[in-house]
């Protein structure tokens, strides 16, 4: 979850400024970038309990030391929160997970070094702290009443609203974990058509990465918790978006749904002003309950649609938003994946062919069924693996297409590997810890801590 927007503080006088604020989001294919944010579970190596804020190893001390690599703080009511360096941040969501937003980079070799500088990083302070860091969709062994909460503002007003909307929201906040993509668009109508194929195909790398089988220490009878939380989490702002396929999608038709949602907060100062349930629009006529005779700015919006949670989410560009965390490789794959699908047209073309017939009804059907089934969920008589399998193979010659060589030569593809695997067994990740868990752990989720920290 994203900080303070950097907006303009511009008064908004007009739904047009909110449609233009997208709207600036088109870029000519030359300036397109990748930007890959990732969360990990920070955790004790004496007894894998989370870590909290405080404490000589706690998140606010690793903020502390990461700064010895160039780092500069963020602070919020005098606790260090964040961190910056050369157009990365280091932020925190609300259990602790501990993310990495990366730069927008041009290419996947770049975005992997990035990832591997960062774990690097945290791992050499680990070792001398006494902590170690994992990815998996869920938190497989704490309560939610273990987990230690994060001095953020936003996020005390999140938790006291999630519950009102849903009974897994604050599941969400504190004990899920995930990998996504945020990637450009040339034009409102490439923004489109990226828009339907990744929502289309969105459960498809649910799938793939679906890593999050274990609640409290026991199987949880899902493939990927983490995107099952999600459907009863807020349905104001989550879910499949069924508008963005209908005649007439563009940016205004996503102004006029985001205005809809309701409100989390105004920041203002420096603090978060409480206004849950609000309405944006409300808020432009200056008849905001919590923020009286006041207008809100660009700034106020670009916050806004941070705190709307689909399955893709568009700002001045578009997130994938489906995948669990997993291990160091599948945090590079899961970019690869997308930039292979939407960053090349004919793959962009062949990715829309695959889904374009898929109806309202098969679509909704897979966002609800593959958090349990994964690659075997059935679509049109045939498991999933099938279509996972064209997915797959279209975005490996989309990253050959684009033909962005490493040093030493090689393209993109690669990164893929992970997944290609995945398809050919059949097995999703989490279908793998469960046979772990049933064999060598001797039913125990504690093996994970050490076999699986990065």
């Amino acid at each position: 979850m994203s900080g303070p927007a950097q907006a303009p503080d511009t008064p908004i006088t007009s739904k047009a400024q909110l449609v233009e604020y997208l709207a600036q989001g088109c870029k000519p294919e030359s300036e397109w970038r990748i930007g890959t944010e990732h969360e990990k579970f920070a955790y004790s190596t004496s007894d894998f309990r989370p870590l909290p804020y405080e404490g000589e190893a706690g998140i606010q001390r690793l903020l502390i030391e990461l700064q010895r690599f160039g780092w500069q703080p963020v602070s919020e009511g005098g606790n260090v929160i964040a961190l910056t360096l050369d157009n990365q941040s280091v932020t925190l969501e609300p259990g602790g997970q501990f993310e990495l937003s990366g730069a927008p980079l041009e290419t996947i070799h770049q975005t992997c070094i990035e990832v591997g500088t960062h774990l690097k990083q945290v791992r050499q302070i680990g070792s001398e702290l006494g902590f170690a860091m994992m990815g998996m969709g869920f938190n497989p062994k704490w309560r939610r009443e273990d987990i230690p909460v994060m001095p953020k503002g936003r996020y005390g007003i999140m938790r006291a609203y999630m519950p009102k909307k849903g009974s897994l929201g604050l599941d969400m906040m504190l004990r899920t974990c995930t990998v996504q993509v945020n990637l450009d668009f040339a034009t409102e109508a490439d923004m489109v058509k990226k828009f339907r194929v990744g929502l289309a195909l969105q459960p498809i790398a649910t799938a793939l990465f679906a890593n999050s089988p274990f609640t409290e220490g026991r199987p949880n009878g899902f493939l990927s918790y983490r995107s099952h939380i999600w459907t009863d989490t807020d349905p104001d702002r989550t879910g499949m978006l069924g508008f963005v396929f209908e005649d007439g999608m563009g940016f205004e038709r996503y102004v006029d749904h985001a205005l809809d949602v309701p409100m989390y907060f105004v920041y203002r100062d420096g603090k978060y002003i409480d206004a849950s349930g609000q309405s944006f629009r409300d808020f432009m006529a200056g008849r905001l309950p919590a923020y009286p005779g006041q207008i809100p700015t660009l700034r106020d919006w670009a916050d806004h649609i941070t705190t709307l949670f689909p399955e893709v989410r568009l700002k001045r560009y578009l997130e994938m938003r489906g995948a669990d965390g997993g291990p160091w490789s599948r945090i590079c794959a899961l970019p690869a994946l997308w930039v292979g699908l939407l960053y090349d047209g004919a793959a962009l073309d062949a990715a829309w062919d695959l889904c374009r017939d898929w109806t309202p009804a098969e679509r909704e059907k897979l966002r609800a069924d593959v958090p349990k089934f994964g690659l075997s969920t059935e679509l049109r008589g045939r498991p999933l693996r099938h279509y996972a399998d064209q997915m797959v193979k279209i975005a490996l010659n989309g990253l050959k297409s684009r033909s962005r060589l490493s040093p030493a030569g090689e393209d993109e593809s690669h990164f893929l590997e992970p997944l290609v695997r995945i398809v050919e067994s059949g097995e999703t990740p989490a279908e793998g810890l469960l046979k772990l868990y049933r064999g060598r752990w001797n039913k125990s989720v504690d093996p994970a801590f050490t076999e699986l920290a990065y």
